[in-house]
This record gives C-alpha cells, structure tokens and sequence, in this order.
C-alpha cells in the first residue's frame, strides 16, 4: 500500500514538473506563501484592525487596502532573504506550520502572542502543554499548516545562480520600499495613530509577532554583556515590639500561598453572589478586595510580586541576576521553604530550600499525571516543628490552572453543575465554564482553610500567619476572551485583579500588636503585588535599609515600637537593624 502511495506521489510530482518546466522561481513562491499568510492566519489583525479604523467610508477602505499591500511587501521582502536552494524551502515549511499553531491559539483562545507568551510558552511543563492538547489544534495544523507545507515541499523551484537571486532579493527591496513609501505619503498620519495608540496589534500579526518575540526572549536570556549578580537587603534583621508581652523565643512561621489563575471577582468574600468561600467565611480572614497584579501571567506575576524593583521597573532577564524577597528573609535568619504544585518557582526560589510535590503518589491526592493542592500540605507539620528558628514557607498552588478546570478540583466539590470538560473552551457554554472554574475556587476556599487549621494545631509553638496572593487572574469568556497572558496595558480587569488575604493567630496578633478591625477598615484600599516585598518583610518583623515602610500594608496597623530579637546578641546587627527600622 505504501509502495502504490509513494508511486502515486511521484506521478504528481512528475506530471508538476512537466506543467511547471524547470519550476517556479523563487520570487513567486515567496510572493504566493506570503499571500496564503495573509489570509489564512491574520483575519483577527485585519478584523482588530477594521474595528478601529474602518468605519471612514471610502477612506477607511483605502486605508484597509494600504494595510494588505504593507503587509504584502513586508512577508515577501522577509521570505525572500531566505531564498538560497536548501534553505528557502525549509524555512517556508517552517513557518508555515509554526503559524498555523500561534493562529490556532490566538483564534481558539483570544491571546496575543508576545515576549511573555513565548517565555510562558518555554517555561511550561509538560503536564500544562498536554492539557491544551485538543483533537481541534492537531486538525488545525494539519490542515493549515501541514498540507501547505507539503505543497511548498512537492512544487519544484527554480533557484537561479547567486547573482540573480541577489537581484531579486535587490527588486523585493526597491519594490517594498517603494510601495511603503507611497503608502507614507498617503496615510502617514493614519497609521502613526493606530500604531501609536493601540501598539497591541503588533502581536496580531502572523507570522511576524512570535518570530520577534522569540527573538525578544532569546535576546533577554542572552545579555550583551557579563552582568555581575545583585545581593539585597544583607543588613535584615528580626526586630520585636516593645511594651508587648511576648516570648521571643516562640518561633514565628508564615505560610506565603501563591494561588494559580485565581481572579477576585469569584471569591465571595469579596462580594461575589455565589458561596465560593463557605470554609473562609468562618475564620478570622481579612480579605482585600482591591489588589491587582503585576502581570497576567505566571512567567511574570511570580518573579515581580517577589521582586524589589515592583512592576514599572521590572526586567525579568536583569531579575535573575538579582536577589529578591526570599533572599531577604535568608539574610534575617528565617528559614525559607518553597513547596511547588506548579510549574516551578521561575527563578525566585533558586537560593532556598525547593521540594517539588507534583509527582508525588499521595493516595486519595495524588493521580498518575498531578496531585491536587492538598498534596502541599503534606508532612508540613512536622517540618515546621523541626524548624530551629523562625520560618517562612511558600506553596505555590496549581489552583484553577485553566483550560481543564474541571481537572483541579476532586469531585467532592464539584458542586456547581453542568461543568466545562473541554479544554477547548468555546465549545462550552459561559455557565459551564463558570461552573467549572468556581468549582476550583471552592476547593481553594477549603485549601486555604486546612491551611489555617495546620497553623492553629502549632499554636502552641510558634506564632503564625497566612497569606494568599494569586499571581494573575482569568478571562473565561468575557468578551470572548478567555485564559490570561494579555498585553497588561490592554487586559481585562478579569486577568489583573485578584484575591489578597490575611489570616494571624491570636498570638501572632497580640506580638505585633496588630489589629484586625484596622486591618479590615485598610481592605477597601487600592494596592497592588508591588506592595507585597514590604508587607511580608513588615510582618515577620524584618527590617533592613531596602525595606520602605510607605509600601507596606500592614504598617498602619502595625504598632510601631522596634528593638532587635538578635539570637547572637551581637551589637553590630543591633545597630544595623535599629539603623533599617523606622521612627
């Protein structure tokens, strides 16, 4: 059968060869995949694009037209550099397929291909890569990727000698140029607007935006220059309070949650109509309910929240050179731990203690592929019993990782029905989305509180707290939108705001003299992931010269007397800690 199959193609190739004679020349072919790209993977630029600007009648048109000849002449000059015999053809081939799986996403989802979708992208495991494996990606590709690709393989080409494809490669430039310069003349002004106010749409543009963002990406993981690593905070150091009666020598433990994809609009803590937080509800939690992150997607919001520089000033590739939060409290005595159910800490928990859990084979948490966030937990008691001083731990979640909602959350709390079981979320309707993705907030709500049960069982030894962050929020098909990882400046509220609570003991609470009802009345504020590197290092008592108490949440309610709880009793770090700590 293979043998008559491979007969058969060599018929078609030979009766091609016969119609096309010695082939088709090299500037045709670019010429023809560039108009394929065109139309086959750029209707939402052409749509995005018409929406802003083809609503001027005549105008608007000639301006949609200019658009297609820019684009036109753009793919063809690029195509055309690669024009060398064993070269071209691989080349097309490639981007072929490669732009038929960034069309599919982009389509199928609503993202935008950028440099933080190409990290996101490289940064994954394989557990998260297989879940966006839909029978509809493989039909896709093949269709529209594959099959022109093996065109492009069978039709022969005629290369001609070096110094003529040098001219053509000369003619595609004159003939891009001039074009691009008529259309300058023309509407200058026009697309100076639409680039200028909407620079999103750059990474609509097949294949041009994953190939620039990729080369973003490599450029960002290769600097220039050798850069020399950046300690902080080295002088931070554990302070108490003064006129507060407390033990010293009582271990203080903080649990830092990281939660994955959780968006504040579904906590009902936070108003949400539904009771997505019937276990929270009963316990002393301070919800926020107005803080936003500093990305959209994990590559970024992770790294940021833990970073010094805040979200302005943050460089991911510069951030691995650079000590973060975690470093901080390592150089105050505080022994860190970073439990992982995720996909890894990116880059932030290199310097401490780091057990990854996914892979674990815990019964009635654990399943062949994953475990479920309980599986954070496990053994976490004896661990903080053990631990010789103060500690801070971090479990990073896997939360409600979309699109398989439904995978995140055991079927006890599958409570909200019928649910989504597609990853590919537009087969769904909205309720069954939105069923599926409370359904993993409610596991969360009960997470978070088994969470505060472990902390209240070692009350006894130590004084505790909780917090929880999610690192970015969700879209689930508002506006048919769906999943995170948008461009910040253009991103739905959906994707950048997200759940901040507060849980202490009664301990921890009389320690620092904190008040919770003050704690309350500050929830309603505006704060943001930038605020977390000086809120946690407030309130575990840690100061240093980096630390700034404007940015701290819980400094208003926080009293405010200050002396060092040095174990050393060595008056160097006294000084220094007194010298860091403010008023």
């Amino acid at each position: 059968m293979s043998v008559r199959y491979l007969q058969e193609g060599e018929l078609i190739r030979a009766k091609l060869n016969k119609l096309l004679g010695a082939g088709i020349s090299t500037w045709l072919m670019s010429l023809a995949v560039s108009v394929y790209l065109l139309c086959a993977f750029n209707t939402k630029f052409f749509t995005t694009v018409f929406q802003l600007r083809g609503d001027e009648g005549s105008g608007g048109l000639m301006f949609m037209v200019s658009v297609v000849l820019f684009l036109l002449v753009i793919f063809n000059l690029f195509l055309s550099l690669f024009a060398f015999k064993y070269l071209f053809k691989p080349t097309l081939m490639f981007i072929l397929v490669t732009a038929s799986l960034a069309a599919y996403f982009m389509n199928a989802y609503g993202v935008m291909i950028d440099k933080t979708m190409i990290q996101n992208m490289m940064e994954t495991d394989y557990r998260e890569s297989m879940e966006l494996m839909d029978p509809w990606l493989f039909v896709y590709v093949i269709a529209l990727g594959m099959v022109p690709a093996a065109l492009v393989a069978w039709i022969p080409i005629h290369y001609k000698r070096l110094p003529g494809e040098l001219m053509n490669k000369l003619l595609a430039a004159v003939l891009a140029v001039v074009v691009i310069g008529a259309i300058a003349a023309a509407f200058y002004q026009s697309y100076a607007s639409l680039f200028r106010n909407n620079r999103y749409i750059r990474d609509l543009i097949v294949p041009v935006n994953y190939i620039y963002s990729t080369s973003s990406y490599i450029r960002k993981l290769t600097p220039k220059t050798e850069v020399a690593f950046t300690t902080l905070g080295e002088d931070a150091a554990r302070v108490e309070l003064r006129k507060v009666s407390s033990d010293p020598q009582r271990k203080l433990v903080t649990v830092l949650v990281v939660g994955e994809t959780a968006r504040s609009q579904n906590f009902s803590l936070n108003g949400y109509g539904r009771e997505t937080n019937p276990n929270l509800s009963k316990e002393k939690v301070v919800s926020f309910d107005n803080f936003h992150s500093c990305g959209t997607a994990t590559a970024v919001s992770v790294p940021c929240m833990f970073s010094r520089a805040g979200r302005s000033d943050f460089d991911g590739g510069m951030e691995r050179y650079t000590e973060n939060l975690l470093d901080v409290f390592k150089h105050a005595g505080v022994e860190v731990l970073w439990r992982d159910n995720n996909s890894g800490c990116k880059g932030v928990c290199d310097r401490v203690e780091f057990e990854n859990l996914n892979s674990e084979q815990l019964a009635g948490v654990c399943r062949l592929d994953e475990c479920y966030d309980m599986v954070l937990l496990d053994r976490l008691r004896q661990k903080i019993e053990s631990a010789k001083g103060d500690m801070l731990i971090v479990l990073h979640q896997k939360g409600s990782h979309g699109p398989a909602y439904y995978l995140r959350a055991p079927k006890s709390f599958q409570q909200y029905q019928p649910t989504c079981h597609y990853v590919q979320l537009q087969k769904c309707s909205q309720e069954e989305i939105t069923n599926a993705y409370d359904n993993t907030i409610l596991y969360t709500d009960y997470f978070l509180s088994q969470v505060i049960g472990l902390l209240k069982s070692v009350d006894g030894a130590a004084d505790a707290s909780m917090v929880y962050v999610s690192d970015h929020g969700e879209s689930l098909g508002e506006n048919n939108i769906y999943l995170h990882g948008l461009p910040y400046m253009i991103a739905p509220d959906e994707q950048t705001h997200v759940p901040f609570m507060v849980w202490m003991s009664e301990r921890f609470e009389k320690r620092f003299n904190i008040s919770s009802e003050c704690l309350q009345a500050e929830a309603s504020q505006n704060f943001t992931q930038d605020n977390l590197f000086d809120s946690m290092l407030g309130l575990m008592g840690v100061r240093t010269q980096v630390y700034e108490p404007k940015q701290d949440l819980f400094r208003p309610c926080t009293g405010t007397g200050l002396e060092v709880a040095s174990p050393s009793g060595d008056p160097r770090e006294e000084a220094g800690a007194m010298a860091a700590s403010p008023g």
